[in-house]
């Protein structure tokens, strides 16, 4: 049997940093990571309180959701993740939150424009909204696949909350906390009354160039082990 205590200990430790920031608390939100070659996630388990789970508790699901190692039930929204997986080939890793100032943005229905060079390197031209839709729902999971063909590495879902994603979880993680800065920094300068001036768009598009060939980068890494497997097979 495979040994993925790796990946599970990735998603905890993750986890548990996201509930000391205040990102994620009780069972809200669910982390996943993606495993080296092969269509299959490792994923927190549904309705498990996260300061009591232990790495074993963590799910290994194949990408149509059966479970290959773990006693646990998978997130509910473990589907939305793998549909982030497919569509996103750059990603390996994806955070769902329930984070105070970005869902502000998911309850006025608002993207969150380019506004920091941090964020735009690291989140993308833009932090998106995604329109409603249930959770694990095959209308939430069209929305979310339509939704990171722009390539951004942020969204604000309708009424739910938020999504972070990265070559790793670790970069993961540093993009929900980014995202959370950004929201804050705007929400408070939206209140004051006054404009909001966006990052100028020649930098922002500088800034776009080199994420995309961090995303570039990571497609032709995977190629190249997929061409030099099929080779030595």
């Amino acid at each position: 049997m495979a040994d993925y205590s790796e990946y599970r200990k990735q998603v905890l430790d993750t986890t548990l940093k996201l509930v000391e920031r205040g990102l994620m608390a009780a069972t809200g939100g669910n982390v996943s990571v993606r495993i080296e070659g092969a269509d299959l996630v490792a994923v927190t388990p549904s309705s498990k309180d996260y300061t009591e789970m232990a790495a074993e508790d963590i799910c290994i699901c194949d990408f149509d959701r059966k479970i290959v190692d773990g006693e646990f039930a998978p997130s509910v929204e473990t589907g939305m993740h793998i549909s982030v997986y497919k569509a996103r080939p750059d990603v390996n890793a994806v955070i769902h939150t329930h984070q105070v100032h970005a869902s502000v943005f998911a309850l006025i229905q608002s993207p969150i424009p380019a506004l920091f060079d941090e964020q735009v390197v690291n989140l993308g031209k833009e932090v998106a909204f995604v329109p409603y839709g249930l959770s694990g729902s095959s209308d939430l999971l069209n929305n979310i696949t339509a939704a990171v063909a722009n390539k951004c590495n942020a969204y604000v879902l309708q009424n739910h909350g938020a999504l972070s994603l990265a070559v790793d979880l670790d970069q993961a993680a540093r993009n929900a906390m980014i995202l959370e800065k950004v929201a804050q920094v705007y929400y408070m300068a939206l209140t004051s009354g006054k404009e909001v001036t966006p990052l100028p768009q020649q930098m922002a598009d500088v800034l776009v160039f080199l994420l995309d060939g961090k995303q570039k980068a990571e497609i032709k890494r995977k190629e190249k082990i997929k061409a030099d497997k099929e080779q030595k097979s």
